[in-house]
């Protein structure tokens, strides 16, 4: 799954998206785009705007499967280019969605994917 990429969403978000058909995050609508990470990276967004929460999964995606453009870009300037998604996410492309629990101190790690 090297090559796979990432969502930190909930399980009410994923849900709705099974019901739906689709998985729009809200950022498609306000940007344009929906947020993804890599492996490397998600602990980033995880860290500096999910610590604590205990309600989060991470959407496993296979950018393969996806139907709507995929870009790699620096939006913000960071020096890091992020995967972006233009469009829904497929739900064939979620190929596993996996616990995203804190630690104790409400930081994250990386789990088995």
């Amino acid at each position: 799954m090297s090559s796979d990429l990432l969502h930190i969403s909930t399980p009410a978000a994923w849900a709705a998206a099974q019901s739906a058909g689709e998985y729009r995050d809200p950022s498609l609508d306000t940007e344009g785009f929906i947020h993804l990470s890599t492996p490397a990276q998600v602990l980033i967004p995880a860290n500096e705007r999910y610590a604590g929460r205990n309600d989060l999964v991470l959407l496993v995606i296979s950018p393969d499967r996806l139907g709507a453009p995929l870009v790699f870009e620096d939006t913000y300037g960071s020096g890091m280019e992020f995967p972006h998604v233009y469009g829904p996410i497929d739900l064939d492309a979620v190929v596993a969605v996996v616990p995203f629990p804190p630690n104790p101190d409400g930081t994250f790690d990386l789990p088995a994917l």
